[in-house]
């Protein structure tokens, strides 16, 4: 078997990995904004005809189980479908809004219009109020206005939902959109002052606080769901809401089209909701806020790289982090973050299709080599997700130097990376080396090789459903299956073959899937209630239809799942058709205490050693359904958990900046560039002489004693970037100061104190040697003189030479940096 290199041909990375077959040509999405387009899904439909499917990828036995009839009979008398006759709209949208209040709407746009004040489209809008079982036209709420698909329908927290209307912008003063605070029981229509250039952003919390751009670059707020809009600012490209009501926003400092380009942007925030601003930062290149950073890029001129600066106070402070620059032709990238830390990919110069990510301290400043050669593609896709089913894992892919792409897995967030297990039931041919599992991300969903990401929830503890192939890396030129893991990712195995649609449904008591057919329609969907080991298969319908979507109730917690999409009529029209299945009546028990077991996270020695499971400094003991318990969660289910504490490990510790992970000690050592003594930058404004020993404990990481470093306690804090006054000495001249920061270091300071000190006291004794010489030869002097009848005045003291010391600072950005034998030999000269 030849291994292949990835291809990169006009951006597209072509994942070659084994004999070299390739998938055939992917069709168009049929997806867009949540919603799916009939002509797509024609011309997809024609274009699939006759192609052949990929080859498959390693064997693996994949559990059936037939329904029983009684089963089968349930889930008839719960499923409900609804055909949309009437309606050739070319795309369609299906929400579910709210957490638990049953409620779907379902936005069909029409192509020819309708008799209506708007030109050029009308829209219907359908409402379920009992979870997909009957829908009801409610069009006449929004008067059959044509809603702007690429807007969709937007939902925000609570039972909020907003409308925006197609609205031309020729001889109309502004856009309408109809806004509905009770899941779209009923609708207000509002006249805008101003033209949308995006959809309307919610305020995370208060559904109230709505932010709005226009299409000439106003920023509009609204305090009252849209009734009322107060225009806050002109030029400005882009916002984002952070802590509280702080918005921020960059800005044009004059009527610059191409200011982004040149970074000539200001960023600027308010506190009080557009009454009163602050300017952060000049010379802006593009901003964000994540978790609770906010983090922009500047540019001071043209020919001058970008830097990144980050705040963790909302703007009031802010420091350039510790980060290579990045030039025009690179980027930065923010893959994920909260209150405690951020991971960001630093592009490499040049179409390398890679770069490094770091990760920080709780501050944003700090950043550590994470993993290098971390995929990013030609379209500025990456791979990287957050499993949220287990705390501190991530997973990503990797371009290795060989030129192929292999998955990679960490339980530490971003500590240490390793190639994921090959999965349980899987067996690879001898001719392959290492049969390892990898993971098919968003490059690879963009470009149709599968249909979904991998998927994970909080309250489904441990447990990750994703798309992958197994052998030495991965390949497109191999049919995708779907693997699972029921332990955060340590361990995997081969559930479904092929590609499918999937959703986790009850807390992770409940899993299912749609096969994903290209040349084909849908008509069965497959459930399991131990997590992927086992499926059971039902028809759903009578007569197949083409599959646009599979939708669920927000929050995981529901037992109803909607699978959606067209069905051609024999007029040639075609008809939408929602498929709403309840698994309620099917899984009647619900769960009590006998259904859960303990459930030791990150264990990988069955909780033997002490130290089994430690990860992040605790240990996490979970209540976890048991997989062979057909019983529910139910809507009340809340994850149950017990912690400890571990003792500290040089792996609850990360390698500081300017020091790197030994492959053999896994001890924390210089980077041979970097011997400096002080690593010395600008925090808050203030120069800050951070003393290090080369390690810093990773954000939110709890271990109590155990391993600690040998860190400096002492820290000298300096005005930075701040001009000296007429009465202030110059910044160049500080007060002297050494570092030593070693046991070596230290020793020789001992001894060259002791040995200065014995220096100084014997002067000492010289001295007043000297002067008590002096003063009994000046009093003999005057006896002798008053004795003689002349009085003279003692002569003046010979000045003695003043030895001033000479001083050592040594910075971080020093192009040369002092080895120890110089910092001694400039000691020795004091």
């Amino acid at each position: 078997m030849g291994w292949r290199r990835v291809l990169v041909v006009g951006g597209l990375l072509l994942l070659q990995c084994g004999d070299g077959r390739r998938m055939p040509p992917p069709p168009p999405s049929t997806t867009t904004h949540g919603g799916a387009r009939l002509d797509a899904a024609r011309s997809h439909v024609r274009r699939d005809a006759g192609t052949s499917r990929a080859p498959s990828g390693a064997s693996f036995d994949s559990c059936r189980v037939n329904l029983t009839p009684a089963e089968h009979e349930v889930l008839d008398d719960n499923t409900h479908e609804t055909g949309f006759n009437g309606d050739d709209g070319s795309y369609v949208i299906l929400t579910w809004v709210g957490d638990g209040t049953g409620v779907i709407l379902v936005l069909s746009t029409i192509n020819t219009p309708l008799d209506t004040f708007l030109e050029g489209g009308s829209s219907r809008l359908y409402r379920s109020t009992d979870y997909g079982k009957s829908f009801h036209d409610i069009s006449q709420s929004i008067n059959h206005t044509f809603i702007k698909e690429e807007f969709g329908v937007s939902v925000g927290p609570g039972s909020s939902v907003i409308l925006t209307a197609d609205t031309p912008v020729v001889d109309h003063p502004g856009g309408i959109i109809f806004t509905s605070t009770d899941a779209g029981a009923t609708f207000r229509f509002t006249q805008l002052p101003f033209h949308l250039a995006q959809p309307i952003t919610y305020h995370f919390l208060n559904p109230d606080y709505l932010v709005a751009l226009s299409i000439d670059g106003g920023l509009w707020l609204s305090v009252d769901f849209g009734a009322k809009w107060t225009k806050v600012h002109d030029g400005v490209h882009s916002f984002s809401w952070g802590a509280g009501i702080n918005l921020f926003f960059s800005c044009s400092k004059a009527d610059t089209m191409d200011a982004e380009e040149r970074g000539d942007l200001q960023l600027k925030r308010t506190k009080d909701l557009g009454k009163t601003f602050t300017i952060i930062h000049e010379d802006v290149f593009s901003f964000g806020y994540i978790g609770a950073f906010l983090f922009f890029s500047v540019m001071e001129d043209t020919r001058s790289p970008r830097v990144m600066y980050f705040s963790s106070d909302q703007g009031d402070t802010f420091s350039q982090a510790l980060l290579p620059s990045a030039s025009t032709e690179q980027f930065y990238s923010i893959l994920d973050g909260d209150e405690d830390m951020l991971f960001m990919h630093v592009d490499n110069p040049g179409d390398t299709y890679f770069g490094t990510m770091y990760t920080s301290d709780d501050r944003g400043i700090l950043f550590s080599k994470s993993l290098e050669r971390h995929l990013f593609d030609g379209q500025r896709k990456s791979d990287f997700r957050n499993v949220t089913s287990l705390r501190g894992v991530y997973l990503t892919n990797r371009l290795d130097k060989d030129g192929r792409i292999r998955s990679v897995i960490s339980f530490n967030r971003g500590g240490a990376w390793q190639q994921l297990s090959k999965p349980q039931n899987v067996e690879c041919g001898q001719e392959v080396k290492n049969c390892k599992l990898h993971i098919h991300g968003e490059h690879s969903r963009i470009n149709h090789i599968v249909p979904m990401l991998l998927m994970s929830e909080p309250t489904a503890i441990g447990l990750v459903i994703a798309h992958g192939t197994v052998g030495d890396c991965l390949s497109s030129s191999q049919h995708p299956d779907v693997f699972v893991s029921s332990d955060g990712g340590y361990s995997w195995r081969g559930t479904l073959r092929g590609p499918h649609h999937y959703s986790i449904l009850d807390s992770g008591g409940l899993v299912v899937a749609v096969e994903a057919r290209r040349e084909g329609q849908v008509k069965t969907i497959k459930f399991s209630t131990d997590e992927g080991q086992c499926w059971k298969s039902y028809n759903f319908t009578e007569q197949p239809f083409f599959f646009a979507g599979l939708s669920s109730e927000p929050g995981t917690k529901a037992l109803s799942v909607s699978v959606w999409g067209f069905r051609p009529e024999d007029d040639g029209q075609p008809m939408w058709v929602a498929v709403t299945i309840d698994f309620q009546s099917l899984v009647t028990r619900e769960c009590d205490e006998r259904d859960y077991e303990d459930w030791l996270a990150h264990a990988t020695q069955g909780g033997a050693s002490r130290s089994d499971g430690c990860v992040l400094g605790i240990k996490e003991t979970y209540k976890k359904r048991k997989k062979e318990s057909v019983c529910r969660n139910g809507r009340a289910f809340v994850l149950r958990k017990k912690e400890s504490p571990c003792l500290c490990t040089r792996e609850d510790f990360l390698c500081d900046y300017g020091y790197y992970r030994h492959d053999i000690t896994s001890e924390c050592v210089r980077q041979p560039d970097a011997h400096n003594k002080t690593l010395e930058t600008c925090l808050d404004g203030q120069e800050d002489e951070l003393f290090t020993a080369g390690y810093r404990k990773v954000p939110s990481d709890r271990c109590e004693g155990g391993f600690s470093p040998q860190l400096a306690v002492q820290t000298i804090i300096r005005p930075c970037g701040i001009k000296p006054t007429s009465n202030s000495p110059p910044a160049s001249s500080p007060l002297p100061v050494t570092y030593f920061d070693t046991p070596r270091e230290r020793m020789v300071l001992i001894l060259v104190c002791s040995g200065a000190g014995v220096i100084v006291l014997a002067a000492v004794v010289f001295a007043l040697v000297a002067v008590k010489r002096g003063v009994y030869r000046n009093r003999v002097k005057r006896i002798v003189t008053v004795s003689q009848g002349t009085l003279k005045a003692p002569q003046a003291p010979m000045e003695r030479p003043v030895h001033r010391t000479r001083t050592i600072r040594i910075f971080c950005s020093d192009a040369h940096l002092l080895d120890r034998n110089q910092c001694c030999a400039e000691w020795r000269d004091l």
